[in-house]
C-alpha cells in the first residue's frame, strides 16, 4: 500500500531555518539583559541602602539607616511610578500577563521603550526595597528583545510571537539556570501551541542562553540540595501538601486582585500608588529587614531549614503582606521569587508533621507545588524545582504534590494570577490545549469526488435552463474548460450573470478568473474552512495541481464540518461496550 506523501506528523515549514538563526542571537541578547538587569539591581541596591557606587550583591537586610529604611521605599515607588506615567505604562505589574496580551491581542509588538524603561524600572523597584525577583522583569525584556528583532526582519504575527517567546524564555533561562523549565513555561503559558515551527527556535534560544549563562554567572544551581529518597507512604503527605500549597496559591491570587481593587478605588492618580505602597514595603522592611529585596538567600536557608518556625513564619507573614500590597500597587517586580519564597516556607512549617521524608523536602515541593498552581504551569514548576536544586530524589514527590496543587486550583479558581489582570482588561484566554479537528483531517478525505460539472463552453442560457432548471440537483457546479477549472457557479451567480451578459454568451467567458479560489487535496481542512471564511465563500473546487487545474472534487462548508462532527461524539457521546457485551453473551446462553 502506498502512503500518501502530504500526511505528515508535523507540518512542514520552510522558514524554520531562519527562526532557528534568528533565536541563537536572541538567546545571547537575552541572556546579556538578564545580565545587565540582574547588576542594574545590585547597584540600586548599593545605591539605596549603602551610598555606594557598586555593582556587588549585598542584601538590603545589612543596611544601617534605622527608621530611614521605610523613606527607601516610597523613593523607588515614586521615581518606578513617574517612569510609568511619562514613559510607557506597559512596565507596570510583573511582566509575564503583560507578554501574554502582546502575544495574543497585539501580534506580539513591543515597543523600544519597554524594552529599555521594563529593566530601568524594575531593577530601582526591585533595589529600593520591592519585593520582587528579577525573573518577570527580564521575561518581558527578553521579550521585547525578540519582538524588536522580528519587527526588524519581514515575519508574519506568528513567527514573530515564536521569537518573542524565545527571547522571553531566554531571559529566565539566563536568571535561573534552567532552560528545560524555561521552555515548558513557553508551551504552558506563552506559545498557545505545540509545534516545531514554535518550539525548536524557543528550545535553541534557551539552549544557547544556557549555554552563555555559564561564561557570565556560572554553573552551580541557585538553589544546591540532596535529600533523601522518600518512601511509599510519603504519597499521602505529598497530597496533603499539594492540596495546602494549592490553598496558598488561591488565597495569594485573591488578596492580590482584592489589593488591586483597593488601589483603583482611591481618588489618586496611579502614578502615586507605588509610592503608597513603598510606605507599606518600609515598615515591613523596619520589622524583618530580609523580606526586602529578591530575596534568594532567605530561599536557600528555607530550603535547607536554617530558619527557625517562628522566626521564618513572622517572616513570610511580612513577605507576603509587602508583596501582594507592592504588585496591586502597579509597581514593576516578578512573582516568582516571592512565590518561591511563600512556598518553601508553607514547606518549614508543615515538615514537623508530614510523615514519609525528609523534613528538608518539604519545603521544595510545597515552593514547586504553590509556584506550579499559582502560575497554572505545573510542568513547569516540577522541572524548575529540578533545575534551581539538581535534587533528583524529589522528582516523585514533586509530581504528586504539583500535580494535586495544580488540580485544586483548576477546580476552585477561574482564572490564574497570569490571567486574571488579562480579563480584567476585556480579553477572556482559553488556556486548555487540543488538536482541531480540522487540521487532522486533510480535504482528499471530505471532498466529494467527481461532482457533477458545467463545461465553459455552455451559454449562460443553457445553463440556466439545464443544471439550474426546474430538475435542479445539486447547488453548485465547477465550470471545466479543456480539462482545467475556471471557476464554480451557484444559482446566485448565475443570476449575477445573466444580469450584465447576454444569454448568448458562453459561461466559461463571462467568469472573472482573477479571483479564482481553489483548494487541493493535501490541504487541511483548517487552511481551506479559513480560505472559504476570509473570501466569504460556501464552496471551492478542488485540483490536483495549481499547474494543470485539473479537477479532483469539490469542498463545501458543511463537508468541513464533518471533523468536528466526528469529535463532539468523541467527547460527549458516551457508551458502555463492556456491559453491552456481556449482555449479548448471557442472551445468547453463552
Amino acid at each position: 500500500m502506498k502512503l500518501p506523501t502530504h500526511k505528515r506528523d508535523f507540518a512542514v515549514n520552510a522558514r524554520l531555518p531562519l527562526m532557528m538563526g534568528l533565536s541563537v542571537l536572541i538567546g545571547l541578547l537575552a541572556t546579556g539583559a538578564a545580565f545587565v538587569l540582574l547588576n542594574l539591581i545590585h547597584l540600586c541596591t548599593n545605591l539605596f541602602f549603602f551610598g555606594t557606587f557598586s555593582f556587588a550583591e549585598r542584601s538590603p537586610a545589612l543596611n544601617t539607616l534605622g527608621g530611614w529604611v521605610v523613606v527607601i521605599p516610597v523613593i523607588g515607588g515614586l521615581i518606578v511610578g513617574l517612569m510609568a506615567r511619562f514613559g510607557s505604562d506597559k512596565i507596570r505589574g510583573h511582566g509575564i500577563p503583560e507578554a501574554i496580551e502582546a502575544i495574543l491581542f497585539g501580534k506580539s509588538r513591543m515597543s523600544p521603550k519597554v524594552a529599555v524603561l521594563k529593566p530601568l524600572s524594575s531593577g530601582i523597584a526591585i533595589g529600593s526595597g520591592g519585593p520582587f525577583g528579577a525573573e518577570g522583569p527580564i521575561i518581558m525584556t527578553g521579550g521585547a528583545v525578540g519582538s524588536l528583532l522580528g519587527q526588524c526582519v519581514s515575519l508574519t504575527a506568528a513567527e514573530r510571537k515564536t521569537l518573542l517567546v524565545a527571547g522571553a524564555t531566554a531571559g529566565m533561562t539566563a536568571v535561573f539556570g534552567t532552560p528545560v523549565a524555561a521552555v515548558l513555561l513557553a508551551v504552558e503559558l506563552l506559545l498557545f501551541e505545540w509545534r516545531p515551527r514554535s518550539l525548536l527556535p524557543v528550545a535553541l534560544a534557551c539552549a544557547v542562553a544556557g549555554f552563555a549563562r555559564i561564561l557570565m554567572f556560572g554553573s552551580e544551581p541557585l538553589f544546591a540540595l540532596q535529600t533523601a529518597m522518600p518512601g511509599a507512604t510519603a504519597l499521602l503527605s505529598c497530597l496533603v501538601a499539594g492540596v495546602l500549597s494549592g490553598a496558598l496559591a488561591a488565597g495569594l491570587s485573591l488578596a492580590l486582585y482584592k489589593t488591586e481593587d483597593t488601589f483603583a478605588r482611591l481618588r489618586v492618580h496611579w502614578m502615586w500608588w507605588p509610592a503608597l505602597a513603598g510606605v507599606v514595603i518600609g515598615i515591613g522592611g523596619l520589622i524583618e529587614p530580609r523580606a526586602l529585596g529578591v530575596g534568594y538567600d532567605v530561599i536557600d536557608d528555607l530550603l535547607h531549614q536554617h530558619i527557625a518556625m517562628q522566626v521564618a513564619l513572622a517572616l513570610l507573614a511580612v513577605k507576603a503582606v509587602m508583596w501582594v500590597v507592592a504588585l496591586g500597587s502597579g509597581t514593576s517586580g516578578g512573582v516568582l521569587a516571592p512565590l518561591l519564597m511563600l512556598g518553601a516556607g508553607l514547606g518549614v512549617v508543615l515538615s514537623p508533621i508530614l510523615p514519609g521524608g525528609d523534613p528538608t523536602l518539604w519545603p521544595l515541593v510545597c515552593m514547586a507545588a504553590t509556584l506550579g498552581a499559582t502560575l497554572g504551569a505545573p510542568l513547569t514548576a516540577i522541572v524548575f524545582a529540578f533545575g534551581v536544586t539538581h535534587d533528583a530524589n524529589a522528582f516523585l514527590p514533586l509530581l504528586a504534590a504539583t500535580l494535586a496543587a495544580h488540580g485544586f486550583v483548576a477546580v476552585t479558581m477561574r482564572r490564574s494570577i497570569m490571567t486574571e489582570k488579562i480579563a480584567r482588561r476585556g480579553h477572556h484566554i482559553f488556556r486548555e490545549y487540543g488538536v482541531d479537528p480540522l487540521e487532522r483531517h486533510y480535504v482528499d478525505e471530505v471532498m466529494t469526488v467527481e461532482p457533477a460539472t458545467i463545461a465553459a463552453s455552455m451559454t449562460v442560457r443553457e445553463v440556466l435552463a439545464g443544471p439550474f432548471g426546474a430538475d435542479q440537483q445539486w447547488r453548485a457546479y465547477p465550470v471545466i474548460d479543456g480539462g482545467a477549472v475556471v471557476g464554480v457557479v451557484d444559482r446566485t451567480a448565475m443570476l449575477a450573470i445573466q444580469a450584465r451578459v447576454a444569454l448568448d454568451s458562453r459561461v466559461g467567458d463571462a467568469l472573472d478568473k482573477r479571483d479564482l479560489a481553489l483548494a487541493l487535496p493535501q490541504e487541511t481542512c483548517r487552511d481551506v474552512a479559513t480560505r472559504l471564511a476570509s473570501q466569504g465563500l460556501d464552496r471551492v473546487a478542488v485540483v490536483e495541481d495549481l499547474t494543470s487545474l485539473r479537477l479532483a472534487g469539490l469542498v463545501t462548508r458543511s463537508d468541513l464540518l464533518k471533523p468536528s462532527a466526528t469529535h463532539f461524539d468523541e467527547e460527549h457521546k458516551r457508551e458502555r461496550f463492556w456491559v453491552r457485551r456481556n449482555y449479548r453473551m448471557a442472551s445468547k446462553g453463552q
